[in-house]
């Protein structure tokens, strides 16, 4: 499903609103919630309106588990963590306890290992067998990449084809970077997918995953198709104005 707003304004506060009724109804089924964060202009907005005085009451907030998409190769005060920026954005605001945020640690020196123990930390909260099927997150917040990227899965990198391992850490040629990301499995295991879009640079991108010929090793994004869960695609007219329908 695809939700076109006027305004980037608009898009942040109908995506917390989405959030808000996605968490809720994730508590009312299994008095708890799971949540998959992502980084970027567009989330810090919506973290921004969940966190404001007339959401505070919408969510039973003990309930809900702090998960992250992807993480950069820095430490969690670094202006470029993700994690920093949802701390500041919502947990902080929300005073979020702490055992109830799981961030990916992309200080640590072994980065293949801060991944592999990441996957130790979803199989305990989701108490699930690490080497088992993905578990499945109540919400996953996802940003897209003017290259058609979601997480840290970019365009024509070998960590699109992982199947077993549910977090990897592998260097992006294009960034020149190492990243820590959840794996296509865990992505598409989601019950559902709120993803965020806003700006013109996205627009050629955007219009090529969701109208485009399949081509997912060039625009990861349309990997989201193998979703069974709930998918919609929350754009602004900047962003939507390359999309035909």
């Amino acid at each position: 499903m695809i939700r076109r707003f006027p305004t980037f304004e608009a898009l942040s506060q109908a995506a917390a609103d989405a959030f808000v009724d996605r968490a809720r109804a994730a508590v009312a089924a299994r008095d708890a919630c799971t949540v998959a964060l992502t980084g970027g202009t567009t989330a810090r907005r919506c973290y921004e309106r969940l966190a404001a005085l007339a959401e505070r009451g919408s969510v039973t907030w003990n309930r809900v588990q702090f998960f992250w998409g992807d993480e950069r190769a820095v430490g969690p005060d670094d202006e470029q963590s993700n994690f920093r920026m949802a701390r500041e954005a919502l947990l902080a605001p929300l005073a979020i306890a702490s055992s109830q945020i799981h961030r990916m640690e992309g200080e640590r020196p072994d980065l293949d290992e801060a991944a592999r123990a990441y996957q130790r930390r979803l199989a305990d909260v989701f108490d699930v067998p690490v080497d088992g099927p993905p578990p499945a997150f109540d919400v996953l917040l996802l940003g897209m990449g003017a290259d058609g990227h979601v997480a840290s899965l970019f365009p024509h990198t070998a960590a699109l084809h992982e199947t077993g391992r549910w977090v990897l850490a592998h260097h992006v040629p294009a960034l020149d970077a190492d990243r820590m990301t959840l794996t296509v499995p865990v992505l598409v295991a989601a019950r559902s997918t709120i993803v965020l879009v806003s700006g013109s640079r996205k627009a050629e991108a955007l219009a090529a995953v969701l109208e485009g010929p399949s081509n997912p090793d060039r625009f990861p994004a349309q990997l989201l198709e193998r979703t069974p869960g709930s998918v919609v695609w929350f754009v602004d007219e900047a962003a939507a104005a390359g999309l035909k329908r």
